[in-house]
């Protein structure tokens, strides 16, 4: 009797697994029909293929016709290659990952799947750096106007499948992909309703163009915006965009050192104005962001590192959801 009990319960065990094997594989499949890698054509504005996805709770807007927005997360590798394939397969890996911490919001999700390149290891594309906007490599140039491109590409489909796409999106990035963000927001403050910030490598570009009497020139501040991209720094369309920055008071994660981030005269004025490291540097960020009238939260979490962590996660969630309820025309 005991050997036939313990079969038994071994064939229950079987078949739980089984039936959780199915339903994975069932939302699984739902996931992936929902996925869209949209591939630029011949002539479209941009170069690279970008992931949408259309979340399954989004149905009763299609039908009702009620307003969804896009969440854009600009794709961060976290190294250089010249092999599409990383950029691509760390861009689709955002997308279940943002849909778990973001899926009951009215969104769709976006991620480009810009490169990172190894050979011109300079153009810090990802991080949108003053090389990204400098660059005369033809997939390469302004990548800020082609996820714009993407971003009209992305509304205009999900428009033709019955959703009302609102103008504005969202925005949220982490290190470098923060650093894309915040200087997106800063370039294009029309297209931005609400921007998460979480350690912006080291600097959140400064919205003035100087601080204590030094000129502050992309990406530590806005001096030569109009210089490097044809249009002066829109500061009143800019005080309209909520932004939430936030920082671990452990964070060393500085991209300020490198040569890849910043000018050696570049570093060298951040390092004379506000400090040797990022948490050094928060207070004076803070405070040129009030300097201006900013609608910014700053906060800085103790005892966390460079990484993400449960409250920070909920304070994302409800700052998304403050930014769609306290929605402004």
């Amino acid at each position: 009797m005991r050997g036939q009990k313990g079969k038994g319960c071994l064939k229950k065990i079987l078949l739980l697994c089984a039936l959780m094997l199915f339903i994975g594989a069932l939302a699984a499949g739902g996931f992936f029909l929902r996925l869209t890698k949209a591939a630029p054509a011949a002539d479209a504005a941009y170069r690279w293929p970008y992931y949408l996805y259309e979340p399954l709770g989004l149905e009763d807007n299609r039908m009702f016709r009620k307003p969804i927005h896009l969440l854009v997360l600009p794709n961060n590798t976290g190294t250089t290659s010249d092999d599409p394939s990383v950029d691509d397969r760390s861009a689709l890996a955002t997308v279940p990952l943002s849909q778990m911490a973001f899926g009951a919001l009215d969104m769709a999700i976006l991620v480009p799947t810009f490169p990172r390149p190894g050979t011109h290891w300079q153009v810090y594309t990802q991080a949108l750096d003053r090389d990204a906007l400098l660059t005369d490599l033809p997939d390469l140039q302004r990548i800020d106007l082609q996820l714009s491109a993407m971003i009209d590409d992305a509304t205009e489909r999900l428009s033709r499948q019955g959703w009302t796409v609102e103008s504005k999106v969202l925005m949220m990035g982490f290190s470098a992909s923060a650093m894309f963000v915040n200087r997106f927001t800063v370039l294009h403050p029309e297209r931005v309703l609400a921007a998460v910030v979480g350690s912006p490598g080291g600097w959140p570009i400064a919205p003035v163009s100087e601080w204590e009497g030094k000129t502050l020139r992309y990406p530590i501040g806005v001096a030569d915006v109009r210089e490097l991209t044809g249009a002066a720094f829109n500061l009143e369309s800019f005080r309209r965009v909520p932004m939430f920055f936030f920082i671990g008071d452990q964070d060393t994660n500085d991209s300020v050192p490198y040569n890849d981030s910043y000018d050696d005269e570049d570093r060298a004025l951040i390092y004379d104005l506000f400090g040797g490291t990022p948490v050094e540097r928060w207070d004076d960020a803070q405070a040129i962001y009030a300097s201006i009238g900013a609608d910014a939260e700053f906060r800085m979490y103790p005892g966390v590192g460079h990484t993400f962590n449960l409250d920070e996660l909920i304070a994302i969630r409800e700052f998304f959801a403050r930014a769609l309820a306290e929605e402004k025309p």
